[in-house]
């Protein structure tokens, strides 16, 4: 039997348009990424039992996951989501700028930056490790294949990128040119880009395509998990990055529906205990420190770069991911 993240079907969402009366079931849009499924769906649950208890009424959440880059579009073209829960601040920062439904300083709505949990690049392999691979110099090695999502489309790709990045530029004291011929040669040995994260998971672990899949730590414990530990290891590198996949309220959606508090309170609740707990067990990593305490052991210790090693994502955007940068530079070289 297939596990149930993999046969899982992604449904398309109605809007929204009226707000709860009486008894009426009040519905909730978050409009995710990939690698969130199997979260939120548990999340949801336990939010929706919370809110009847506090508010006696009942909610119905509905969800929509893709690539992260991909989902921000959708909303800006006018999927009427109520919160977005996306891979990087960047995509929230685009929904504000490009259609002004949050305001500019959705980030300081909430506590760590709106990030409720956080993540950090693996390296996942097959069991036993018959490439022997350890660290990001092995990426590079010919007839090795590498998959990854592309970073136009995928948030976590884009964070798979600037580890590698942030690695190449220390292996070399900081050249830049040197740092770009590493991630060309990395992107050589890279077969397919899928548009998001869960579909290179399914592509490595469903299709047996590559050597070595770079994912999310939550992802790559999923597909462990579910799929069995004598078919996959997990290799941390010698440096990853932080990933800090933040939350917000799209405000003027929520107004629009009536439902401005429940899309509040959905978030909020996120940093609730018995939410991090829920966020531990899905293989996120706890914002709450008494519950990433609890979890210690279940997360490794790693070396860590952030988005501010990069100068922040508008900076990291506009210089590798935006038309014209460095990402399209080693795209030409693959065609």
């Amino acid at each position: 039997m297939k596990p149930g993240w993999i046969v899982a079907a992604l449904i398309a969402l109605a809007a929204v348009t009226t707000p709860a009366r009486g008894g009426e079931t009040l519905r909730l849009l978050n409009v995710s990424y990939d690698a969130t499924r199997e979260f939120y769906l548990a999340y949801d649950r336990l939010f929706a039992g919370h809110w009847r208890s506090v508010e006696g009424q009942d909610v119905r959440i509905q969800r929509s996951h893709g690539g992260s880059g991909r989902q921000a579009r959708s909303v800006i073209d006018g999927l009427p989501a109520d919160v977005v829960t996306l891979a990087l601040a960047y995509d929230i920062d685009a929904i504000a700028q490009r259609s002004g439904r949050l305001p500019p300083d959705w980030q300081a709505q909430l506590p760590n930056h709106s990030s409720p949990y956080t993540s950090v690049i693996v390296l996942l392999v097959r069991k036993g490790n018959p490439k022997n691979i350890r660290d990001w110099d092995d990426l590079l090695r010919p007839g090795l294949q590498v998959i990854t999502p592309n970073p136009k489309t995928s948030g976590g790709a884009r964070w798979n990128y600037l580890a590698a990045w942030g690695y190449a530029l220390e292996k070399h004291q900081g050249d830049e040119v040197a740092a770009l011929a590493f991630l060309r040669a990395l992107f050589a040995n890279v077969p397919v880009l899928d548009t998001g994260a869960r579909a290179s998971t399914m592509t490595f672990v469903q299709r047996g395509i590559g050597d070595v899949l770079l994912a999310w730590e939550s992802e790559a414990l999923l597909a462990r998990d579910e799929l069995g530990t004598n078919r996959f290891d997990i290799v941390m590198p010698s440096v990853s990055v932080l990933a800090e996949p933040p939350v917000a309220v799209v405000e003027r959606n929520a107004r629009r529906h009536g439902t401005t508090a429940l899309a509040r309170a959905y978030l909020e609740y996120l940093y609730s205990p018995e939410a991090q707990e829920v966020i531990a067990k899905h293989h996120f990593r706890p914002s709450l420190p008494a519950v990433a305490a609890k979890y210690a052991g279940k997360f490794p210790d790693v070396r860590l770069l952030s988005i501010r090693d990069f100068g922040g994502w508008q900076a990291a955007q506009a210089k590798h991911f935006d038309d014209g940068g460095l990402f399209d530079r080693i795209l030409e070289r693959r065609q």
